[in-house]
């Protein structure tokens, strides 16, 4: 019991906390706007490049552990799918839009899944959800940012001034995506057998537990709860598709496809994940409607941690 009392913790300390403290700065207005863009910069450029660098170094890989990351690539792109051409064409702005797509297509897999597969599973159900929110974070700088790049810039009329050429570049290479970098260096550096030395493994968790704060923070900041009413309609699919047609979908897949109970239990709590941070931060980086990200955030959120975990804590305990 006590051992769980510590892992609940995480849920306060790398998730509440950072939210509330983030929620007060801006009631008090003591930071900027400026500095919140940033702070989120900073996690995007240099923090993700180095926790995708170490954590690519020492990713296990072997045939076992490929339904992992293909359940984490297909957790993306299923709900992202749905929500695009089924829910997203309602909204006549292209910045609500490409908002709305980026809160169907990620899910907080990294930090809210981690400590709830944490709190079942420890260390193993931990290392499962980042493999999985690391298939995320490719698609995140392939597929999502790029996504929001071309809902800003059809928002803005910008594809019709450039040509082809820079509107591919500016689609596709930018400073946001450097974490591939990272993917790319620390795979090579496993491929190749050199080993991590033992000192960076505190490193990396420090990191986490940094990333998580200076995730969280922002969106606390950005929270508004006048319009998370206003947009409490338009993100009620969301809330469908988060907790209902995801669940019931991987559900079919994985209790078909993977034996190992732990795997299995770890993949459900990721398909019940509601709407990630990095929907809210694709949001603001790219200058679509922050506050539809937000309202997605956090009514999704709400309803994962006293209703949906407590019944799968249960239900796979």
């Amino acid at each position: 019991m006590d051992t769980v009392n510590l892992r609940l913790l995480f849920v306060l300390t790398d998730l509440i906390a950072p939210l509330a403290v983030g929620y007060v700065l801006h009631q008090r207005h003591i930071v900027s706007d400026e500095s919140v863009n940033r702070l989120i910069r900073f996690n995007v450029i240099f923090v993700y490049t180095l926790l995708s660098l170490l954590s690519f170094w020492v990713l296990p890989i072997s045939w076992s552990l490929l339904a992992i990351p293909l359940f984490g690539f297909l957790l993306v792109l299923i709900p992202g799918g749905i929500g695009t051409f089924f829910f997203a064409r309602r909204l006549d702005s292209w910045l609500d839009r490409g908002a709305y797509i980026a809160s169907a297509m990620l899910a907080n897999l990294g930090t809210l899944g981690g400590v709830c597969a944490f709190i079942l599973y420890a260390e193993q159900g931990f290392a499962y959800t980042q493999i999985i929110g690391t298939c995320q974070n490719i698609l995140l700088v392939l597929i999502v940012f790029p996504l929001a790049q071309y809902c800003y810039m059809k928002h803005t009329h910008s594809l019709r001034k450039t040509n082809r050429f820079h509107s591919f570049c500016e689609l596709f290479f930018s400073w946001n995506q450097l974490s591939l970098v990272g993917m790319a260096a620390g795979l090579c550096l496993n491929a190749f057998g050199v080993p991590r030395p033992a000192a960076l493994a505190p490193v990396f968790q420090g990191l986490v537990h940094l990333a998580a704060w200076i995730a969280m923070l922002p969106v606390g900041f950005l929270i508004d709860f006048h319009q998370v009413r206003q947009y409490e309609k338009k993100v009620r699919s969301i809330t469908l598709i988060r907790f209902l047609i995801t669940p019931g979908l991987f559900s079919l897949l994985i209790f078909n496809l993977v034996g190992d109970p732990v795997v299995r239990g770890t993949l459900l709590i990721c398909a019940f994940c509601p709407t990630a941070i990095n929907a809210v931060l694709t949001a603001r980086l790219y200058h679509l409607s922050t506050d539809l990200s937000v309202a997605s955030f956090v009514i999704t959120t709400a309803a994962f941690l006293p209703v949906i975990f407590p019944v799968l804590f249960f239900f796979l305990r």
